[in-house]
């Protein structure tokens, strides 16, 4: 087992695709593909976990697929039809990337249906993963724990936070942020009982628990700033948090990246806007 430093924009530390064996977990987006596949140095993964379909996890899974046509794709099953037909993803992704789509994200390959396996949670699959449905962060986000090592990946469920810093961020973008499913997935991630957390951004974290319960504290917490302050003051508070926390600037550049902070304002108030309606 290891983590691939995929190096986002060039960045280090801001997105980690982690190889168990022949599986490849988030493999990040396609302009880091080839740091990828020289990182595997001729290794042919026989399978990608998917914890959900947003570009920086899964942008790649197209073209991986491409390299590779037998490579089987688990995904959850509400994610699945977007990586058949990215348009409305890549449609979503467009209002809040913009102009900066192509540098960001690069070419989103679509993935056969063939390669495509839906998973609802609750699934044994092989290799020694077990599969539990964690929506919060996206509705269709699943979380994998790897039996023989006690380790879960649970891509953005447990938050970011980038070694030096100890600073835990939530990962907070539109469209479907939603806070008492993502209490409940911490509780369910909890359950297994694992020995170590796997996150995309960035890497191993070994007190699982801690992390669990600093990520609910952090969720809270963000959830009651977003009601009082409007976007811009929101986005300050994010941009401060990451000075305060981050040792240096490289850092620093990390957390802006795995975290942009004019977006983290805008799925919690989207979250607030659908408890006051319903």
């Amino acid at each position: 087992m290891r983590q691939i430093d995929v190096r986002h924009l060039g960045r280090e530390r801001v997105i980690c695709c982690w190889q168990v064996g022949d599986v490849l977990i988030d493999p990040g987006p396609e302009p880091c593909a080839n740091t990828l596949v020289d990182a595997l140095g001729g290794q042919v993964p026989r399978a990608l976990l998917l914890t959900h379909i947003h570009l920086d996890h899964a942008g790649a899974a197209g073209a991986l697929v491409r390299r590779w046509p037998d490579l089987d794709v688990h995904v959850h099953e509400l994610g699945a039809p977007h990586l058949a037909d990215p348009s409305k993803l890549l449609a979503s992704a467009a209002r809040l990337y913009g102009d900066d789509m192509q540098r960001l994200w690069g070419e989103v390959v679509p993935v056969p249906e063939a390669n495509l396996r839906p998973l609802r949670g609750g699934e044994a699959l092989a290799g020694g993963f077990r599969v539990a449905y964690t929506p919060g962060h996206a509705s269709h986000n699943v979380a994998y724990l790897h039996e023989d090592s006690g380790r879960a990946f649970v891509g953005d469920t447990a938050g970011a936070r980038i070694a030096p810093s100890d600073l835990t961020l939530p990962p907070t973008p539109p469209p479907d942020i939603d806070i008492d499913a993502w209490n409940a997935s911490l509780s369910r991630i909890a359950e297994w009982r694992p020995e170590s957390l796997g996150i995309t951004h960035f890497g191993a974290l070994d007190a699982p628990f801690d992390q669990l319960a600093v990520m609910r504290d952090r969720l809270a917490a963000w959830a009651t700033i977003a009601r009082e302050l409007d976007g811009p003051a929101f986005e300050q508070h994010v941009r401060d948090e990451i000075a305060a926390g981050a040792p240096d600037a490289d850092t620093a550049a990390a957390y802006m990246l795995a975290v942009p902070p004019e977006q983290q304002w805008l799925g919690l108030d989207r979250w607030w806007r659908r408890r006051a309606a319903a």
